[in-house]
This record gives C-alpha cells, sequence and structure tokens, in this order.
C-alpha cells in the first residue's frame, strides 16, 4: 500500500469530494510554480521506455497514459502537468463563456465500486483564460483541450442549432493555435441538451462543416456518447470522414446509472447522486465500444483514445488492444494517487515483453486478430 492510500487518501476522503478535488488541483498549481517540487514530482513519478513512445495523429507521446479531462478544468495547474508522469493531459471541459456549473452538491464516491458520480455541469473559467495560460507556459507533455457548448445553467432558453455551432465555433478559433489537440465534447452527460443535439443525425456533420474555414492547426478528436450499436458507430464515421482535421474518437460516460453499468452500490443511495458514473462500472461498456468502432474503421483513418475504468496496466493494455492508441485515467487518482501512473507504465512494458511487442503501437488492436 502507498503512502497515499495509508495517509493522504483517508485524510482527502475525510472531507467533501469536491473540497478534496478542488485541494488537490489547487496543490499542484502551487507546486507547479516553486522551483524544486517539479524536478521532485518528475523524478519520483515519471517512468520513461521507448517501447511506450509513440505517434498519435501527428504529435509525439512519451507514453501512453493521459490525464483526462475533468481534473483540471480551466488549467490552473499547467506548470505541473509536465511532471506527472504522463504522456499528455486534457483540459476542461472548456466552455466559450465562464460557466459556473451546476449548484452542489455535485461530485460524490462510490467506494466499494472505486467510482465516483460526476455533475459538475461543466464549471470552467472560459476558453480565452485557458488559452492564455497555455500560451504562458508553453508545456513539454502534448496538452488537449477539451471543448464543450457554454452550460447557461438549467433554466436557460434552448438553444438552436446555429447558436450551438457558434458556440464551439468561438472556442475553436481561440484555442486551435494554443492546444497540442482539441476535443469536440459533444455529449457532456451532465449539462442542459448535452447528450441529446449532436445525437440527431446530420449536426456532427454540421459543425464540423462550420469549422471548416477556420483551417485548424492541431488535431481534432471527437467525444461522444458510449454507444456500442454499428449503426450508431457507421454513422458517426460516415459523418466524420469527410474532414481530414478530425483525426479521432473517443468515448464519453453514459448518463445517469444505466443498467449497463456494472455497479454493487444499492442503487436505492443512488437516487441522492445525480450525475454520470465514473470509474470501474463503465469499464466493460466502454471497452465494447471501443471494440466495435476499431472493427468498423477505415485503418490509418482515425485514432482511439480510450478512456473508463482504468486503475491498472492490464486495464490500460486490454483498451489498448481493442484499438485504443492512448488511454486517460482519472478515476484511479482519486482512489491510487498520483504513483498510479509510473506503475501502470512500468507494467505496460513488462505486458509488451510478455506477448512479444516491440513497442506499444504494435499492440494497438491485436484483440481483434
Amino acid at each position: 500500500m502507498s503512502i497515499y492510500q495509508k495517509i493522504l487518501r483517508p485524510i482527502l476522503f475525510s472531507i467533501s469530494p469536491e473540497a478534496a478535488h478542488t485541494l488537490t488541483v489547487e496543490a499542484c498549481r502551487v507546486a507547479g510554480n516553486l522551483p524544486i517540487a517539479p524536478k521532485v514530482s518528475r523524478a519520483l513519478l515519471t517512468f520513461d521506455s521507448s517501447e511506450l513512445e509513440s505517434n498519435v495523429a501527428g504529435l509525439h507521446f512519451s507514453n501512453p497514459i493521459g490525464l483526462a479531462a475533468g481534473w483540471d478544468k480551466s488549467g490552473r495547474a499547467i506548470p505541473m502537468l509536465d511532471h506527472l508522469g504522463f504522456g499528455f493531459a486534457e483540459i476542461g471541459s472548456v466552455s466559450a463563456r465562464p460557466s459556473s456549473g451546476n449548484p452542489k452538491p455535485r461530485l460524490f464516491r462510490l467506494q466499494q465500486d472505486r467510482a465516483i458520480v460526476v455533475n459538475y455541469g461543466l464549471p470552467n473559467e472560459g476558453v480565452e483564460v485557458v488559452a492564455r495560460r497555455i500560451a504562458a507556459h508553453s508545456p513539454k507533455t502534448p496538452i488537449g483541450v477539451n471543448i464543450v457548448k457554454t452550460n447557461d445553467g438549467p433554466d436557460a432558453l434552448e438553444c438552436s442549432g446555429d447558436e450551438i455551432f457558434a458556440d464551439y465555433e468561438k472556442s475553436v478559433l481561440i484555442i486551435h493555435r494554443y492546444a497540442s489537440f482539441i476535443t469536440l465534447n459533444l455529449s457532456c452527460p451532465n449539462a442542459k441538451g448535452g447528450s441529446d443535439f449532436f445525437a440527431s443525425p446530420g449536426n456532427i456533420a454540421s459543425l464540423l462543416e462550420r469549422l471548416r474555414p477556420i483551417s485548424i492547426a492541431c488535431p481534432v478528436f471527437l467525444k461522444v456518447a458510449p454507444n456500442p450499436a454499428p449503426s450508431f458507430l457507421e454513422r458517426l464515421l460516415q459523418e466524420a470522414e469527410p474532414y481530414e482535421f478530425v483525426k479521432g474518437l473517443m468515448f464519453n460516460l453514459p448518463p445517469g446509472k444505466p443498467d449497463s453499468l456494472s455497479l454493487t452500490t444499492d442503487r436505492s443511495r443512488l437516487i441522492h447522486m445525480p450525475g454520470a458514473v465514473s470509474g470501474k462500472p463503465v469499464e466493460n461498456l466502454i471497452n465494447q465500444c471501443i471494440r466495435e468502432l476499431y472493427f468498423r474503421m477505415p485503418k490509418g483513418r482515425f485514432e482511439i483514445i480510450g478512456a473508463g475504468g482504468v486503475f491498472t496496466a492490464e486495464d490500460a493494455y486490454n483498451k489498448i488492444r481493442l484499438g485504443a492508441s492512448l488511454v486517460q485515467i482519472y478515476t484511479a487518482l482519486i482512489y491510487e494517487g498520483p504513483g498510479v501512473v509510473k506503475r501502470i507504465n512500468r507494467a505496460l512494458v513488462h505486458l509488451l515483453h510478455r506477448d512479444g511487442f516491440k513497442s506499444i503501437q504494435e499492440a494497438i488492436g491485436t484483440h481483434t486478430c
């Protein structure tokens, strides 16, 4: 058991989940501006191996394990993200205008399931602030920015399609020259209308057509609802195919608490926990989506970023062999601490050796062979 699990986690779990989250982000923000802390962190938390390096969507990654969007919502800890062992990190979700998100409480722990319930509602300081922070730091680790339509609150009037497209367009115009990559979040499970609009046929293509004239300077990924149905995936691929700036796809959390989740927590407890489940219970659903998407993708056209329930090297390796080129974690940090990144990367090398692969890229999609 690590120092984090013995000492720090009990302290953090003694306060509210959101307070613990805020505390850890602010601690990283402060540490990133100290002269010694980044070097010490890098020495303790980083594992380097040429076998884990890869090139995805024209970007170089030192390892395939990234920080998922949702942890650093406004890029406050960017100076420290180079030193936590990640191969990349994703900021956000970020919107065109600042948003305060949903009312509190909006984050809950499901300890027996190694999960959390997230109902933040996209609080962030807005894309202009995030762009300035990235520009001021010039990160060495690839930094993606997750872009979402501004959440104006549960009482806001419904937006027209043109207003939704314009909101994304504004964010992309501001951020695309600073981000290493952009993720268009087209399926936020806990904002008004967030999981519905882009489920309608043609709306993804309409957004991408709106963005085409920008000549986006970085790769773009689409983050969509976790739906393994062949008809959904084939339509998604059909709508994305004509747009060369779209380099990859990934799956979001499912809205609510669907029966497809592997939950052991008594569902009567969940009535008082609005939001989407993140962590181990979503793993099987996301893995099914990755497998089905990879099987249908034109080879060499798109990449997949896998996220959902990754706690160990075996979890990450499974997603890679199902078709993911990169893997993100978030909930594992809450339960395992920052050392989990190094443990995963070190063990990934052993798994590659076991199966006769010389690099992480050789393992991608081999479960489907």
